[in-house]
């Protein structure tokens, strides 16, 4: 499989504090990859400095073949990467409606309307209800659907399921599914283990700002000892 985001000896800082230390890894384009760990290990910190938020960094962060490093902040959309954070940053003075179209289409392949709302048919129902009147969820779901919009090949997503009830966490599981079916490419980061595992088709997991193991869905059962151990599911 043909990788289209490619980490290498990832280092990065918030102010004196080292955060990551030598991050290696792969995700292939048509991938859905999640990044597992406790809290603090480091995991929201890897996509922030993928996608530039975090500047003090060094290593190699290569998407589509293009160095990533020089790239600033505000043009790393433009490259096809979309970043969904854990806090969802929903306008909450705007409507549905109006927090889709938002931002712009800033690379080829964005989605249309009638695709997000066939996608995410709450969000529809929803379309003139103001920020302050979603629930958890459907600002999930509008967080998501707001950021394919833009073009993005890589959708970076940080805890979606975090809080949420177990119907959504289903629905938003089988909208990652349909991405994946559409050729959307997936770097995943989630404490909800069984959730993980339904819809990524590969793992990493992290320790102390580092990666230090690697496997595909298929080889869960053989992992299960370590995963009880290092994440205690």
């Amino acid at each position: 499989m043909t990788a289209l985001l490619e980490v290498r000896n990832l280092n990065s800082w918030y102010g004196e504090s080292h955060i990551l230390h030598g991050v290696d890894m792969n995700v292939g384009e048509g991938e859905t990859v999640t990044i597992l760990g406790r809290n603090g290990v480091g995991k929201t910190t890897t996509l922030r400095t993928v996608t530039g938020i975090v500047r003090a960094r060094k290593g190699e962060i290569r998407f589509a073949g293009k160095d990533m490093m020089q790239v600033p902040l505000h043009r790393t959309a433009h490259h096809g990467i979309g970043f969904v954070p854990e806090e969802r940053g929903i306008f909450s003075t705007l409507n549905v409606l109006e927090n889709l179209m938002l931002p712009p289409e800033v690379a080829k392949g964005g989605m249309t309307l009638d695709e997000i709302f066939e996608l995410f048919p709450n969000l529809h129902e929803r379309r003139n209800s103001p920020g302050t009147r979603l629930s958890g969820g459907e600002q999930q779901m509008l967080a998501i659907a707001r950021i394919l919009r833009t073009g993005t090949r890589l959708l970076l997503l940080d805890e979606p399921t975090e809080g949420l009830a177990p119907v959504i966490v289903q629905r938003i599981g089988e909208v990652l599914k349909t991405l994946k079916q559409r050729g959307m490419t997936v770097l995943l980061v989630e404490q909800n283990f069984r959730f993980a595992s339904r819809v990524a088709d590969r793992f990493y997991l992290m320790e102390h700002g580092q990666m230090v193991a690697e496997f595909k869905v298929g080889e869960l059962p053989e992992r299960m000892d370590m995963l009880h151990k290092v994440l205690g599911v």
